[in-house]
């Protein structure tokens, strides 16, 4: 771990003095304040030159390729004697989110981050979220989208692609909208979601253009929030703002210049709007100073001694403009910052539109009612042909008369006969011809079940069917309601004393067959003693009973 924490340690001091020596070079010209649009780390050196200058230094956070904001680390300083003040409002997405997913009550779920997204952002969510016992995934998107897919499909069994689908049917995007959409139409088209999923993407820079688009790549159910700024409700004021009139392109809501904007480009815009305004107001009050004029390099340099002064004209100070009101609190924050929540019905309609849901501030919090709505019944007086295969209990014929249509029952006909009362269709069932469930044939055409939905001769198909990934690159299969598989049933061995256990490893007939063997060659052993004994030295004894034969050829057999 030293070596990396030594390459980010360099990396920063590297940055600090990238960004201290041209605003040295500022100050020693004569600056009134500083205004910088840079990231939480590259702010840090500037904060601290500001801070020893007495040099009023605005600081708008730049999130890096239009990822979602993460708070910047506290400073070491005392907020009093800090000349920093921070333009954009702090990052309230941790609870704006935590409130949507417990508006939707949301228990399991996956969050999907891009690369450039500190992941540290959603640590007090994260937190939240398992105090209320919700099932939380994390998981990092690649730069290499189609890669990630193709390599979770590669690695993955089929078991586990199905676990994982059922997992993304609900999901919290922390990511770009360009990141969002590349990676909503991957998962698309790889089969991943269906229409019943709902995700919901969290940032603040997500304009009108890439709500429509991401809407329009999507299926199932979407949830956008977002940062927005109150409009004057006179439309001949939203252009007119106190003393200064703000270009029609800016602030027409309507203009595509307005929508393609960035946040931290509003913000700048202000900002510089409010510095024009405080040193106006300096110069009616007659309290100007001179421009600061300082050395950073040279060790015995002076801070500014107007420097107090003109931050606290920049605190007292206020500005309305394209980010509605920009103003500062005592700790040097903008507290002005309100979100809006968009969303979208379930379906696979690409058309279908964008309704607001509710609004999130603050003080306020969540103003709007969030409810994770089910299908709705729009399919009245739609009739689907359903193609079958017969398939005990799930699909049998109940009544076969002649001359009249076959009726169906079994557990998939129930199912078939519930969604029909609720969703308000009515459905034509009829046997696949082949009377098979559909595999693919070597001119790479389907048969069976599989093959009539591919040849559009069916809406549906319902049936015992296994979901293989070959099936699914053709077909689109819902939920499965059943996991089969093939188990070995044994019977369970009693556990009794048995005295003659010892004979268990060889078969009776061998035992007797044993027996039988020690038996003949004792005899024959004794025989051939007895017939020819053998010649011994005087005075030894030689017994060649019958027993004493038979217990030689016992203890030959066992060597003991």
């Amino acid at each position: 771990m030293k070596k990396p924490i030594r390459a980010l340690k360099a990396a920063s001091v590297l940055m600090s003095i990238f960004l201290s020596k041209p605003s040295c070079e500022l100050m020693n010209r004569g600056i009134l304040a500083l205004v910088s649009s840079i990231g939480c780390m590259s702010a840090g050196s500037l904060q601290s030159l500001a801070d020893a200058m007495h040099i009023p230094h605005l600081f708008i956070q730049r999130a890096p390729a239009g990822t979602p904001r993460s708070s910047c680390p506290p400073t070491s300083r005392a907020q009093p004697d800090d000349y920093t003040l921070f333009v954009r409002p702090p990052v309230y997405l941790n609870d704006v989110i935590f409130q949507v997913v417990m508006e939707y009550t949301w228990q399991k779920f996956i969050i999907f981050y891009d690369t450039d997204y500190d992941i540290r952002g959603i640590e007090n969510f994260l937190d939240q979220t398992s105090q209320q016992g919700m099932d939380v995934s994390l998981q990092k998107v690649e730069s290499n989208i189609n890669m990630m897919i193709t390599g979770m499909f590669r690695t993955m069994r089929v078991e586990e692609l199905h676990r994982y689908r059922d997992t993304l049917r609900r999901a919290v995007l922390f990511m770009s909208p360009a990141t969002a959409k590349a990676f909503i139409t991957e998962v698309v088209e790889t089969n991943l979601v269906a229409f019943d999923c709902h995700w919901i993407i969290i940032n603040e820079e997500i304009s009108d253009m890439d709500v429509q688009e991401l809407v329009m790549k999507s299926i199932g159910r979407l949830t956008l929030v977002r940062q927005t700024f109150p409009l004057p409700q006179n439309t001949s004021q939203r252009c007119v703002r106190s003393n200064h009139r703000i270009n029609t392109s800016l602030c027409d809501p309507k203009d595509p210049k307005a929508q393609m904007l960035e946040i931290t480009n509003r913000y700048i815009y202000d900002t510089v709007l409010l510095l024009a305004n405080t040193f106006h107001r300096k110069l009616e009050d007659r309290k100007w100073h001179s421009m600061a004029s300082l050395s950073c390099i040279r060790k015995g340099s002076k801070p500014w001694q107007g420097g107090k002064s003109m931050l606290d004209t920049v605190k007292k100070g206020g500005v309305s403009g394209l980010t509605s009101l920009l103003e500062f609190n005592d700790n040097g924050t903008n507290p002005n910052i309100h979100f809006e929540i968009l969303g979208t019905n379930y379906g696979e309609d690409r058309g279908r539109g964008v309704s607001r849901l509710g609004t999130w501030d603050p003080i306020h919090g969540l103003n709007g009612t969030l409810t994770d709505r089910k299908l709705e019944n729009n399919m009245r007086g739609v009739v689907l042909r359903v193609v079958t295969v017969l398939e005990e209990p799930f699909v049998m014929v109940s009544e076969n008369v002649l001359g009249k249509p076959k009726k169906y029952q079994g557990f998939s006909i129930d199912v078939l006969d519930a969604l029909a009362n609720y969703l308000g269709f009515k459905y034509e069932i009829y046997v696949a011809p082949d009377h098979k469930y559909g595999s693919q044939q070597a001119d790479g055409t389907w048969n069976g079940l599989i093959g009539e939905l591919v040849f559009k001769r069916a809406d549906v198909g319902m049936s015992a069917l296994t979901i293989t990934p070959e099936r699914e690159s053709v077909v689109d299969f819902t939920t499965r309601y059943m996991d089969y598989s093939v188990g070995v049933l044994l019977r369970k061995a009693e556990r009794t004393v048995d005295m003659f256990a010892c004979l268990a490893p060889f078969d009776l007939s061998l035992w007797a067959c044993i027996a039988g063997t020690v038996l003949l060659v004792g005899t024959l052993v004794y025989l051939l003693n007895w017939l020819n004994p053998p010649r011994l030295p005087m005075g030894s004894v030689s017994s060649t009973t019958l027993y004493n034969s038979m217990w030689f050829v016992y203890g030959s057999f066992v060597q003991q």
